[in-house]
């Protein structure tokens, strides 16, 4: 049998739970590959694109995840299951540099605001800010990549405004930047392939371990980040004064939350007609909770 594919994705747990041995002790046989900084980050921009496309095109890892309005597409069209047991939550904003006249959320009517295509930064940025203008006036800018990509841009100033989350977003906090709208979003799991549901359990019970014990001391962990952030950054980094970030929920995913994003989704017109696949929450989910 082959053995567990773990993938760890801009958030601390999974490094937590593999040095304290948490995957190990629950009995999982697995193995823990880290595809972020050892491919620049191009493992979820696969084609220049978003994380949509990345999951179209096909991940490594049994468990992965993305923001839940991406996987419940792609779980309505095939390419994953959404696992229903769990979700998370991962704090983001839209940054600017310090010298910008960008000082409230009307002040980006206009503004170009990097985010990913089909991807959290994609939605939240939306969801954030069609309170404060319309959406002819939300310049949404794809070219610039994923998230690393986008920070990069941001620091080097050749970003007006940026949609940020994880140790991105920390960082550029650190770093002066000015936070103009809090844009915290939804992230799922998602299953590919056929795992063992046993294997998803042990998987996740190290996860929420390793919860706890970010929980309980966050700054013994934070230093985790540099673990996916590009070398040349690393100088600059103080992760001591960073937070938790994503934070994993040990609740459903339900059939309300899924149905009414996925009318969002459809309503924005994200994807092309026809492209939104079927939004039937029990052929798109799977659950693998103990009875």
């Amino acid at each position: 049998m082959a053995k567990f594919i773990v993938e760890p994705h801009f958030r601390l747990q999974e490094w937590v739970a593999e040095e304290k041995g948490y995957f190990r002790d629950q009995g999982l046989d697995y193995e823990f590959r880290e595809l972020i900084r050892s491919t620049a980050g191009q493992h979820h921009n696969k084609g220049g694109r978003g994380a949509f496309q990345s999951i179209e095109e096909g991940r490594e890892a049994n468990v992965s995840c993305a923001c839940h309005w991406t996987v419940n597409v792609a779980a309505s069209n095939g390419h994953a299951k959404l696992y229903s047991d769990v979700y998370s939550v991962a704090p983001s904003g839209i940054y600017v540099s310090a010298s910008s006249k960008v000082r409230t959320p009307a002040d980006l009517a206009g503004v170009p605001i990097s985010v990913g295509f089909q991807s959290g930064s994609h939605y939240s940025t939306i969801q954030a800010l069609e309170a404060y203008m319309p959406a002819s006036d939300i310049n949404l800018v794809f070219e610039d990549g994923m998230l690393f990509s986008r920070m990069e841009r941001l620091i080097d100033g050749r970003s007006e405004a940026c949609a940020l989350f994880s140790g991105p977003y920390y960082l550029a906090e650190q770093l002066g930047f000015r936070k103009i709208i809090d844009t915290t979003f939804m992230i799922a799991a998602m299953i590919r392939g056929t795992p063992e549901p046993e294997d998803v359990r042990r998987y996740f019970a190290a996860l929420r371990l390793a919860q706890r014990d970010i929980d309980l001391r966050p700054e013994r962990y934070t230093h985790y980040y540099k673990n996916e952030f590009p070398d040349r950054f690393h100088t600059m980094m103080d992760t001591r004064r960073w937070g938790p970030g994503e934070r994993i929920v040990f609740e459903p995913y339900s059939k309300e939350v899924f149905e009414e994003s996925f009318g969002w989704i459809a309503d924005h017109q994200i994807f092309a007609e026809g492209g939104m696949g079927s939004g039937d929450y029990d052929r798109a989910t799977i659950s693998f909770a103990a009875n």
